[in-house]
């Protein structure tokens, strides 16, 4: 395999304002669809998973058993789309997994139900987290490529964070959505139908984001490749040529992932089962946190830019290594309890959040960047991420809810080992 040349010095973004909104809208509509799911499960759960007598977190342990279904597809998503974005550009590779992403939302907006086709029903939900699975695991790695390789050298951090602003401002605007919806169809009706609402408008938004990222320009200098001009990195050459970097992947993204679908998906069912706040509530607490959330991440990129990003990853780590435990504890039966707990997590959350994007592309050459950085990221998710609101619900329901926060602490443990071992890379130029 001969080197590709530098992504960033050789390439020339004639607009880096349009790349930035391109990245940032696309971003937005995937996570739009693909957090639908988590959000929305209190309303369909009884509707595809029948109670069981006696045990009403039946139907939602078994919903919640689909949406980590969903991430198992991500590393083969990871491995598919990563080789695919390495080969034909950053802008192909983005538009495929919107394609996808917006499949799969469509497919859960007309599905029927349990009472209307039996079995069948839970099986096609499980068949559209499969294809938004793997459209999620190919997106962040093409999705940070894009980003960062857009970026000025002194703006990798700042770029980086437009991510997490675009994913975001998706779930607000989901979760706004839906306390809409609530209030003014009212919880049965929500129930019913208003769900499906929400899954076929994520399906359209993902048609506006595929012709969005469409008129992008390519960012990948060593796109040329297609004509031969290149050899094509083989579809594993990324964890052979580069082991450290692939397993530091891993390891900064466990804690992270598992705290973010903590805060994210988790705590708003949790406030609702446990804490006895109603789901319009829940959803306006996730709302309000998810606001603060968004607003922090250019700030931090920003400080990163400046300061560099070792000493924000390490303030995300030990701040959740100590705070872990007292924060689910302080969840109480009002929304202002559930805000705080969440806006305080998620604002610690962001010292990683931010400038994820930047450091994992400033770890890996051009030509393996997005297969470098999609595979261990998808399997890092999918292995701790996707299955934290699963374990967080068998404890509760098993009567150890307690358990679950010396679990995030101990995630978060392995991801402050891996931040020690990282380089400064803030100043440094994107490896070649």
């Amino acid at each position: 395999m001969t080197a590709a040349p530098s992504s960033l010095s050789t390439t020339k973004v004639p607009n880096r304002r349009r790349q930035l909104i391109a990245g940032t809208i696309g971003h937005l509509v995937e996570w739009f669809d693909w957090s639908a799911y988590a959000y929305l499960a209190v309303f369909f759960a009884d509707q595809f998973f029948p109670k069981q007598s006696g045990a009403g977190l039946v139907p939602l342990l078994a919903t919640f058993g689909v949406f980590a279904v969903g991430f198992l597809a991500r590393p083969f998503g990871g491995l598919a789309l990563g080789a695919f974005g390495d080969r034909y550009g950053r802008r192909a590779g983005l538009s495929l997994s919107i394609a996808l992403m917006g499949g799969g939302s469509l497919l859960v907006a007309v599905c029927p139900t349990y009472a209307q086709i039996g079995v069948l029903a839970p099986v096609l939900l499980v068949i559209a987290r499969l294809v938004q699975g793997l459209a999620t695991g190919g997106e962040w790695g093409a999705a940070s490529a894009f980003m960062v390789e857009s970026a000025p050298s002194h703006r990798r951090g700042l770029y980086s964070s437009f991510l997490y602003v675009g994913s975001n401002i998706g779930k607000i605007a989901l979760t706004g959505a839906g306390g809409l919806l609530v209030a003014a169809l009212g919880e049965q009706a929500m129930e019913g139908y208003g769900w499906r609402i929400l899954f076929g408008t994520g399906a359209l938004l993902a048609v506006v984001g595929w012709w969005i990222r469409r008129s992008a320009e390519e960012t990948a200098a060593h796109a040329g490749h297609r004509a031969g001009a290149i050899e094509r990195p083989g579809v594993f050459e990324f964890v052979r040529r580069y082991p450290a970097q692939t397993f530091q992947i891993f390891g900064l993204t466990l804690g992270p992932a598992v705290a973010f679908y903590t805060w994210t998906a988790y705590l708003p069912t949790y406030a609702v089962t446990a804490g006895g706040i109603d789901k319009g509530q829940a959803m306006t607490a996730a709302t309000v946190s998810l606001v603060a959330f968004a607003i922090a991440q250019p700030f931090v990129g920003m400080v990163s830019d400046r300061i560099g990003r070792k000493p924000l990853m390490l303030l995300y780590a030990i701040g959740f290594i100590v705070g872990t435990v007292p924060l689910l504890s302080a969840i109480g039966d009002t929304v202002q309890s559930l805000i705080l707990v969440q806006g305080t997590g998620l604002l610690l959350l962001s010292g990683t959040t931010a400038i994820a994007a930047a450091v994992s592309v400033e770890l890996f050459p051009a030509q393996v960047r997005v297969s470098g950085i999609s595979v261990p990221y998808a399997l890092s998710v999918a292995v701790f991420g996707g299955t934290a609101p699963v374990i967080a619900t068998a404890l509760q329901s098993a009567g150890h809810a307690g358990w679950f926060g010396w679990y995030v602490v101990a995630c978060t443990a392995v991801t402050l080992i891996t931040v020690l071992t990282l380089r400064e890379t803030h100043r440094a130029p994107l490896p070649e």
